[in-house]
């Protein structure tokens, strides 16, 4: 069944279970084996510490120590494993908190970096924890502390336990834009019982697309409908106006282009490029923001890094590693080749960089934003390219009509308002 959020669904299809269900063979097997694991927990977080893998200031809410007070009145959670996750279901708790003015938010990921991202930009109301382990003792702990009303999961992950002791204690779940791939899928064969007994506690499952849809009932989900990605809907990234004025001043004169979320294979093809625009143009300035910004780099080409306050003098590189700064160089380029989409890692968020006019540019690998940069590609706000010299025929085209195009097709993205009714309509 393909939902449009323009119209509501009948709320007999989210009908919340009277009885929780109980465990399968599967997850009781899982929830012995998590408790083993109890006592080794601490150890394991403080060795990721060591490493630089966990936040110093706040690893022990992965334990399910709450970091902050629960706010009065009703609290929804919202779950995305990731930085890119977590950024796109912002347009789904804007919405859900016009129509509810005093809900609040609490939105968990589990990758560090997601914390140091989504602070300056989650909308009013949110507060950001990290998910707890999945272990009866630390999700306990976790639910007994927040006490959500509605608990919302998103993309690909979902952890059984989790899902377990929410529905055991009436909470509501919904799996919201959910994305299934048929790699993922094979590799989740072998523990399809524990999924199968996840997925049928949900009261609501909204996958990307139709493939997604196949392979969420292949799993076990007993019924699944297809909706368009909330990822479009999201709003703005932010950005620091005084540092955006500073930084403008300082790429005054430079044709300034922006390699986003990157990984190796991205950036191998992105400094080829700029090796060649700065052969035939020295205004040309690549902003390379690594995915993971304490990865190190060194590009061959002249560069500054904005870590250590280098200035631009003669360089042809501007090394942007620092986290959660992407709306601030979309903003100040002309284009934006997409990271993760010439490796495994098939693509990361295109919207982003839509929503404030940049011009989008792609790899071929793009299997996680499929649906997407299709939009995007229709609208003629994208293109793919397969190696530098596509890039550079490319940074030399029609951005600005690119970015216009990109930029319009946001602003028509379907409303979430018909979509956040039908979720607050799930709380009791």
């Amino acid at each position: 069944m393909i939902r449009n959020f323009g119209r509501a669904v009948c709320k007999k299809s989210f009908k919340t279970l009277d009885k929780a269900r109980p465990p399968g063979k599967a997850l009781r097997a899982y929830t012995v084996l998590t408790r083993m694991l109890v006592p080794l927990a601490p150890t394991h977080l403080r060795k990721r510490l060591a490493r630089g893998r966990e936040d110093p200031a706040r690893w022990q809410e992965k334990l399910g120590q709450a970091g902050a007070p629960r706010p009065d009145g009703r609290l929804i959670w919202l779950h995305g494993v990731g930085v890119g996750e977590v950024m796109a279901l912002r347009g789904v708790i804007a919405a859900m908190g016009r129509a509810e003015p005093q809900a609040h938010f609490l939105v968990t990921s589990s990758a560090r970096s997601s914390a140091e991202v989504v602070a300056g930009n989650l909308p009013p109301r949110s507060i950001h924890q990290y998910l707890p382990l999945d272990a009866p003792a630390f999700v306990a702990r976790f639910l007994d502390h927040w006490q959500p009303d509605l608990s919302i999961w998103s993309d690909q992950d979902i952890w059984p336990l989790c899902a377990y002791m929410a529905d055991k204690r009436g909470i509501p779940l919904v799996f919201l834009n959910a994305r299934i791939t048929d790699a993922s899928l094979n590799k989740r064969r072998f523990i399809k019982a524990l999924y199968t007994d996840s997925l049928k506690r949900f009261q609501l499952v909204l996958a990307q697309d139709s493939r997604s849809a196949d392979n969420l009932m292949a799993l076990g989900a007993p019924r699944v409908e297809v909706a368009p990605s909330v990822k479009s809907a999201a709003p703005m990234l932010a950005a620091d106006g005084a540092e955006q004025v500073r930084m403008g001043a300082m790429f005054e004169g430079r044709r300034v282009w922006v390699a986003a979320s990157t990984h190796p294979e991205d950036e191998a093809v992105a400094l080829a490029a700029q090796a060649r625009l700065i052969a035939e143009d020295p205004r040309w300035l690549l902003v390379l923001v690594p995915r993971d910004p304490k990865r190190a780099i060194a590009p061959d080409l002249p560069f500054a890094k904005r870590s250590s306050g280098d200035t631009l003098a003669g360089q042809a590189v501007y090394l942007a590693d620092t986290f959660g700064e992407l709306g601030l160089w979309y903003r100040l380029a002309e284009a934006a080749l997409i990271g993760g989409s010439f490796s495994a890692v098939e693509g990361h968020n295109p919207w982003e960089a839509s929503a404030l006019g940049t011009a989008v540019l792609h790899g071929p690998r793009i299997d996680n934003f499929t649906n997407d940069f299709k939009s995007l590609q229709m609208a003629q706000a994208a293109k793919e390219i397969t190696d530098a010299t596509q890039l550079v025929a490319a940074l030399n085209g029609e951005l600005r009509q690119m970015g216009l195009r990109g930029q319009s097709l946001v602003r028509r993205a379907a409303p979430l308002e018909s979509l956040a009714a039908d979720l607050l309509g799930l709380m009791k």
